[in-house]
C-alpha cells in the first residue's frame, strides 16, 4: 500500500479509537507509594475481604525471598495464598493457561502479580482468562475484554515497564513466539504498590535495561500524536526522573534516594502510555524479543535512538523541550539542534548504563521478516511517522554485530 494510503487509513483508525475510548467504562486505581508500601496494599487486600489470592510471580523472585518479602501481610494474615511461579520473560498462552489452572485448584479470587513486566502482565490475562472459556488469543487488540475479570493488584519488584500502571498486557504465540497485545479497561490494576525496598537488590544490567524501557515510554509518549489527558505531563515528570535517577541507581544499587526515584518515573511513564500508547520503538523490539528472546528493556535500548533519528524531523520540537528538560539545551536554541543534543544525550545514558548499541542474536536472513511484523505494529499506533520497511532494515542493520 502506497505511503499516503497508509497515512489516509491511520488517520482513520485513531479516529475510531478515540471514539471508542470516550465510551469505555470508568476505572479504579490506588497507589500506595514508599518504602513498606507493600504491607500497606496487602492489608488493603485484606480489608476488602479477600479470601484466597493467587500470587503471579517467577520462580527466582521466590527463591531469593522476595516474594516472601513482598506479601509478608499476607502469610501473618489468615488469607490463603496460592503461587503461580512459572512465568518467564515474553510470557506465553500456554503460560497464562498454568496460572489459570493453578488459580481454579485454590479457588483462588483475587491475583496478586508481584515481579516484573511480564508477571504483571500475565497476571491480567490471567483474571480474564480465569472468569471466561474464551481463548485469550482472540482478545488481542483493544477493548476485547469485555466480561467481569477477577481483580488485580500489583507490586512492581522493577522500575521499567510500568504494567502495573496500563490497561495492556503483552503475550506472546507459543509457536510463532509473535507478540500481541490486549489492551482494555478491565485490565488495569485496582491498587498497586510502588516499594523501593523491594529494588534495593536489584542487579546492575537489570536496573539499566528496565529504566531504558521506562524512558522509551516516556519519550514515546511524549512524541505521539494523539493529544489525551496528562499524557504530556506525565512523561515529562518520567523522562526528567530517569534521567535524574538512572545512572546513579545502576552505578550505586544502595542509592535509596535514587531506587525511589527510579520507582516513580517508572510508574508516571506507565500513566503516559496507558492514555497514548506506546509507538515504533516497541514495535521493533516486540519482534526482537519474540524472535529472539532479547529481554524487553534491551530490546527497546538498542532500538531507541534509531528510531529517535528516524522521526527527528517529524518530532523535532517535542525533541527539542526534552533536551531542555534534562538539561542539554536552553530555551531559544534552534529547535533541529536541540533534537539532535536530546538523542545524543539518550545514547549517553545507555552507554554510561552498560548497554551496548548491537546484538549478536538478531540475524541477517530474518530482517524482512521481522520488518513486516514490525510495520504491521507500528501502524496502530499514534506515531510521528509511519514505519517502512526500507527504515527497519536499515535499523536492524545498526543494531546487528
Amino acid at each position: 500500500m502506497p505511503m499516503f494510503m497508509r497515512k489516509i487509513v491511520h488517520n482513520l483508525y485513531f479516529l475510531l479509537v478515540r471514539v471508542m475510548v470516550k465510551f469505555a467504562p470508568p476505572t479504579q486505581h490506588r497507589a500506595f507509594l514508599g518504602g513498606g508500601s507493600a504491607r500497606h496494599l496487602c492489608n488493603h487486600i485484606i480489608a476488602t475481604g479477600a479470601r484466597r489470592v493467587l500470587v503471579v510471580t517467577d520462580r527466582p523472585l521466590r527463591e531469593l525471598g522476595v516474594v516472601d518479602q513482598a506479601i509478608a501481610a499476607l502469610l501473618e494474615s489468615d488469607v490463603e495464598v496460592a503461587y503461580y511461579d512459572g512465568v518467564l520473560p515474553n510470557p506465553t498462552y500456554n503460560q497464562v493457561a498454568e496460572g489459570v489452572a493453578v488459580l481454579r485448584q485454590n479457588g483462588s479470587d483475587v491475583i496478586l502479580a508481584v515481579g516484573g513486566g511480564s508477571a504483571m502482565d500475565a497476571a491480567k490475562i490471567i483474571s480474564a482468562a480465569a472468569t471466561s472459556n474464551d481463548d485469550p488469543a482472540d482478545w488481542v487488540g483493544f477493548g476485547k475484554v469485555k466480561h467481569e475479570i477477577l481483580k488485580i493488584y500489583a507490586i512492581p519488584t522493577t522500575s521499567g515497564t510500568g504494567s502495573e500502571a496500563t490497561q495492556g498486557a503483552v503475550i506472546s504465540d507459543d509457536e510463532t513466539h509473535e507478540k500481541g497485545v490486549i489492551s482494555g479497561a478491565t485490565l488495569l490494576p485496582t491498587a498497586i504498590a510502588l516499594d523501593a525496598d523491594l529494588v534495593m537488590g536489584l542487579p546492575p544490567h537489570i536496573t539499566a535495561a528496565t529504566g531504558m524501557d521506562a524512558l522509551t515510554h516516556g519519550i514515546e509518549a511524549y512524541i505521539g500524536t494523539w493529544e489525551r489527558g496528562t499524557r504530556l505531563e506525565d512523561a515529562r515528570i518520567a523522562v526528567r526522573l530517569i534521567f535524574e535517577n538512572l545512572a546513579r541507581a545502576y552505578h550505586n544499587g544502595d542509592d535509596r534516594a535514587a531506587r525511589e526515584g527510579m520507582c516513580l518515573g517508572a510508574y508516571y511513564a506507565g500513566l503516559a502510555i496507558n492514555q497514548v500508547n506506546v509507538g515504533n520503538v516497541h514495535a521493533i523490539a516486540h519482534q526482537l524479543g519474540g524472535r529472539y528472546g532479547i529481554p524487553h528493556g534491551l530490546a527497546n535500548a538498542l532500538v531507541l535512538p534509531h528510531v529517535l533519528d528516524f522521526c527527528r524531523e517529524e518530532a523535532r520540537q517535542r525533541l527539542a523541550e526534552l533536551a531542555v528538560l534534562v538539561g542539554v539545551g536552553r530555551e531559544g536554541e534552534d529547535p533541529g539542534q536541540l533534537a539532535h543534543h536530546f538523542i545524543d544525550a539518550v545514547r549517553d545514558l545507555r552507554t554510561d548504563v552498560g548497554i551496548p548499541d548491537h546484538s549478536d542474536l538478531i540475524r541477517r536472513e530474518d530482517y524482512d521478516y521481522l520488518a513486516d511484523l514490525a510495520v504491521k505494529e507500528g501502524s496502530a499506533y499514534p506515531v510521528p511517522r509511519l514505519l517502512d520497511k526500507e527504515s527497519v532494515v536499515s535499523i536492524l542493520a545498526r543494531i546487528t554485530d
